[in-house]
């Protein structure tokens, strides 16, 4: 399901960013969260970084389980 992350969760097991409050996420069946959404870069200036988000969208068009429970 989709989701509005209501606090920093660490990092996304796809793309290896952080997940941060705001962020649009989704959630699997098996509680496991990721970047959601229209794929877009997002510019952090204070940490000089740049961070590509719809991580599970993409996964999703060549794989059919969690990157992280495969066998779920």
């Amino acid at each position: 399901s989709e989701d509005v992350l209501s606090k920093d969760a660490g990092e996304c097991a796809i793309c290896l960013e952080e997940l941060q409050q705001g962020d649009t996420i989704a959630r699997l069946p098996c509680l496991c969260i990721y970047h959601k959404g229209q794929v877009f870069l997002r510019v952090d200036i204070k940490f000089q970084k740049v961070a590509l988000e719809g991580c599970i969208d993409e996964w999703f068009e060549v794989n059919r389980s969690c990157p992280e429970h495969p066998s779920d």
